[in-house]
């Protein structure tokens, strides 16, 4: 029994931040798609392949009894795998997943656009599929990967990672199922706790395109210092404004007037700038190159690096743009909708061969 997967990135359109206090985000799935690969084992076994290595444990109905402490690199994948055998509860056969590694820029620095929430809601669902669960994988993923930043983060990224598209979130409180987790009824506590709140919207008709600044950020680093610097009623003023900017760059995607639609991405960035240095260098020159070629364009994420969201009114305006920051040095990405999460025909050969190699 096995299933290769794949899942998408995600770059927020609007609502950094803001989600994190009540507010409402706007994101968007993207490529390129992370792959997946898992197998059922006919012993208690669990192996998680990377490119960094294996780590290896047993199946329990209390999680995975891993060999060794988790590495780093694979912690989000581990959590999940424990996370789901918790919702299973009950003693179950090994299995061996495989997930590809997130897309890098050069140097190696990771673009930004939430591998650790893409193989979050892979591990969640290949182990849906081998457990033969009907446990709700994404409130399962946003545990996970909620315990597995120590609490930080909203979950946009991996509500968007498993629903696709372009989607409207609002942060899901975790609390309750991270403390059933540790009771033995996380399973009816997936079933019983309220919907995400997650919307889709319909297909943008502006053209998206993603400019990597060549420098990597950490999101949790930077979400602990904005927060420190944040009063409570700083922060209701600060959503407040961030959901009418949001409202009007929903809005703007669906077309017509740009100029309105760029102003409204212009004022979501000043805003963000407003919470602290998150602004780079890169960013800069990124927004100016941009606004010469008349597009949109503003931060993606938590920024202090990472990458520009930009926005031109045609595939014509986009290409022109991609071409200019191509020739200044920057890493662009053409950016259309992806779905979510799905089951793939064909197995990525890489991580066919690494669970065959395993004993």
């Amino acid at each position: 029994m096995d299933r290769a997967l794949s899942a998408p990135g995600k770059l927020f359109i609007s609502g950094e931040y803001a989600v994190l206090w009540g507010g409402v985000s706007r994101l968007a799935a993207v490529a390129p798609r992370t792959a997946a690969y898992v197998r059922r084992r006919q012993d208690s076994r669990v192996h998680i392949c990377l490119e960094e290595g294996t780590l290896q444990g047993l199946t329990t109905p209390r999680g995975v009894k891993w060999d060794r402490e988790v590495p780093a690199g694979f912690s989000f994948v581990a959590r999940t795998l424990d996370e789901a055998l918790r919702a299973h509860g009950r003693a179950s056969v090994g299995f061996d997943v495989a997930v590809a590694p997130g897309a890098l820029g050069p140097g190696g620095h990771k673009l930004g656009i939430g591998g650790s929430a893409s193989a979050t809601v892979l591990a969640a669902e290949a182990a849906r599929f081998v457990l033969e669960e009907k446990f709700d994988v994404l409130k399962l993923a946003l545990t996970a990967h909620t315990l597995g930043q120590g609490g930080k983060g909203s979950g946009g990224d991996v509500a968007t990672s498993f629903a696709g598209g372009a989607v409207r979130y609002r942060r899901y409180d975790v609390t309750a199922l991270a403390d059933a987790a540790n009771t033995g009824r996380f399973n009816a506590a997936l079933a019983e706790s309220p919907p995400v709140d997650l919307w889709r919207m319909p297909v943008p008709r502006v053209s998206m395109l993603y400019a990597f600044t060549g420098e990597s950020a950490s999101t949790k680093l930077l979400i602990g210092q904005v927060e420190a610097r944040l009063a409570e009623a700083g922060r209701k003023a600060y959503v407040e404004r961030s959901d009418a900017l949001g409202h009007a760059i929903e809005n703007g995607l669906g077309g017509g007037d740009f100029r309105a639609f760029a102003e409204a991405v212009k004022a979501q960035h000043a805003l963000l700038l407003e919470l602290g240095p998150l602004e780079t260098e890169g960013m800069r020159r990124v927004l100016a190159i941009a606004a010469s070629y008349h597009c949109a364009g503003k931060l993606s994420g938590a920024g202090g690096g990472d990458g520009c969201i930009l926005f031109a009114p045609n595939a014509q305006a986009r290409e022109a743009l991609r071409e200019g920051l191509e020739s200044r040095g920057f890493l662009t990405l053409t950016l259309d909708v992806e779905q979510g999460v799905r089951g793939e025909a064909q197995v990525d050969a890489r991580l066919r061969g690494w669970v065959d190699a395993l004993t």
